[in-house]
């Protein structure tokens, strides 16, 4: 069975089916999965960013509405044998940018490193702020 035949097997959404299309070249071309959960008044995002120095080569900011996730890899290996040697690099820059809850701001958001997984915890008030009424003055004539 394609590729293709494997996607609409499962009945999904055309929406499901656009972003399942992108699914895999974002994650070869330099996107970061992530995984978003509500624990209680936080949104929990943790991202896969193994093999990373996380105080070095990565960027966490809240700006637009949007969490910004950023990150650098450098990789080098080296094989050196009797008759041989061999090396390789690999290196990139991934990001990702994720809408926030309305209400959420920067204020007391955590980020955390751990296993090759970023935990980012962005605190979402229950109820959005409601902007204050301004009065628009009337005048005749």
């Amino acid at each position: 069975m394609s590729e293709l035949a494997r996607w609409f097997d499962n009945r999904r959404t055309p929406f499901e089916l656009i972003e399942r299309l992108f699914e895999g070249d974002a994650a070869q071309a330099g996107g970061i999965k992530v995984e978003e959960v509500r624990d209680g008044d936080s949104l929990v995002v943790r991202a896969e960013l193994p093999g990373i120095d996380p105080e070095k080569d990565v960027d966490v900011s809240i700006r637009d509405g949007a969490l910004h996730i950023r990150a650098f890899r450098e990789e080098r290996s080296e094989q050196k044998e009797k008759d041989s040697y061999r090396s390789e690099f690999r290196y990139g820059s991934f990001s990702r940018t994720l809408p926030l809850p309305e209400g959420a701001t920067a204020d007391d958001v955590t980020a955390s490193y751990k296993d090759g997984v970023l935990e980012v915890r962005v605190p979402v008030p229950s109820q959005p702020p409601t902007p204050p009424p301004s009065k628009i003055q009337v005048t005749r004539g």
